[in-house]
């Protein structure tokens, strides 16, 4: 089974984009990634049994290099 996993990313651009992937696609579980520019979303298609505060923590690592806000979308 396979769950979709939400988050809010203060991305700005391509390069923000290709970054956030780049990062979620190392996490093993992680199926499909879509970033979305306008929205400041990334939706993560992933295993049930992946971990999304890791998904979070590794992002948060990001987030502190670049500036950029992220958080777990609310439902």
């Amino acid at each position: 089974m396979t769950k979709s996993v939400v988050f809010d990313v203060g991305m700005t651009c391509g390069g923000c984009s290709a970054a956030v992937t780049r990062i979620l696609k190392k996490v093993e579980g992680v199926e499909d990634i879509q970033c979305d520019l306008d929205e400041k979303k990334v939706t993560v298609v992933c295993d049930d049994e992946t971990d999304e505060q890791l998904m979070l923590a590794k992002l948060m690592k990001w987030s502190e290099a670049s500036g950029k806000s992220v958080a777990l979308a609310s439902a």
